[in-house]
């Protein structure tokens, strides 16, 4: 039986991904797979490319042939030198920054929440302090003027 690795048309109108198959050459381009090896979409930014590294290596060493198009994905990967036994089979595969998990943001914020309460609660203090010796001296003050009010006499 001749097999082949290539593409399998996924997804929808005008956003196509494909999947990696191992297939009959004779079966329809959608038709059922032998086995799935890999994925590859090419809508993001850098395309993703997925491939099952050991099984491409089996299915290239029981003599199946890629198609031109995962023939190249194949050399970007690095796993078609990894079985010809050439130089450069780490690939030339270009990875995306990591996005930080969403459990990094959420502690983030929590953490600029907690600064900015520690930084209002400080402020408040300070105010406090502020306020509370003007408000000794007006209470002396008041008593200051009550006493002076009360030993003074009278004018009839």
């Amino acid at each position: 039986m001749a097999t082949k690795i290539r593409l399998k048309r996924m997804g929808k109108k005008f956003y196509a991904v494909y999947r990696i198959v191992v297939m009959d050459s004779r079966t329809k381009r959608d038709g059922r797979a032998i086995e799935e090896i890999g994925l590859y979409n090419p809508n993001t930014q850098p395309s993703t490319i997925e491939i099952k590294s050991d099984r491409a290596q089996y299915w290239l060493g029981v003599g199946a042939q890629p198609t031109d198009q995962v023939l190249n994905l194949l050399k970007i990967t690095g796993d078609w030198q990894k079985f010809k036994g050439l130089k450069g089979a780490e690939g030339t595969l270009k990875t995306a920054a990591a996005k930080p998990e969403a459990a990094v943001l959420v502690e983030e914020a929590e953490n600029k929440a907690q600064k900015l309460k520690a930084a209002k609660a400080e402020a408040a203090a300070k105010a406090a302090e502020a306020e509370t010796p003007a408000e000794v001296q007006h209470d002396d003050e008041k008593v200051e003027l009550a006493d002076v009010e009360e030993s003074a006499p009278e004018s009839v």
